[in-house]
């Protein structure tokens, strides 16, 4: 007889913790990370046209851009969509492109370079009311060469893409939380 209730009671005491620990959960404030936005109310979508390139790297607007797209469009918290439809514009000027040989063999033939960009960036209401401005935003990524000029423009343009996610990702944190 006592193994009825001996159950009954440790039963009714899993259960009560259980709920008290549920509602201290609800009741202190805990909340899902990565939704909050601390965005200018009517924000709700942004256009990145491909940034206006303003150096002497042919091309190397489009990585940079598709970095931004590829950064907002993956966050989802507000829409990526076109220029006509935005309710903000993300602007992209990219104002210098760099490559440094930062190593060297023992015959003075360089190993690795590293690639140093520099760019501005202002986002807009779609009125052109601007929302902010970050100048000289700059960031560098080493690659290595190669004696196959293939390998090394490979190596060139995934340092390239690599500056583009980088940039793009420390300013998506930047449109969401530091307004």
């Amino acid at each position: 007889m006592k193994k009825p209730i001996t159950f009954l009671f440790i039963h009714t005491g899993l259960v009560t913790v259980t709920f008290l620990c549920l509602f201290l959960l609800v009741s202190c404030g805990y909340q899902m990370v990565g939704k909050e936005t601390h965005l200018p109310p009517g924000i709700t979508s942004v256009a990145i046209p491909t940034f206006v390139n303003q150096t002497f790297e042919p091309g190397i607007e489009v990585p940079l851009t598709q970095g931004f797209l590829k950064e907002f469009i993956q966050d989802r918290r507000v829409k990526v969509v076109g220029r006509n439809e935005a309710d903000s514009v993300l602007e992209g000027v990219i104002k210098s492109f760099q490559l440094y040989s930062v190593s060297y063999d023992r015959s003075g033939i360089a190993l690795e370079y590293q690639a140093s960009v520099v760019l501005d960036l202002t986002l807009k209401r779609k009125n052109g009311e601007i929302l902010w401005v970050e100048k000289d935003l700059s960031d560098s990524r080493t690659y290595r060469t190669s004696t196959n000029i293939l390998v090394s423009e490979s190596n060139k343009v995934a340092a390239i893409q690599s500056l583009g996610r980088f940039i793009a990702e420390r300013m998506r944190n930047r449109f969401f939380y530091n307004f």
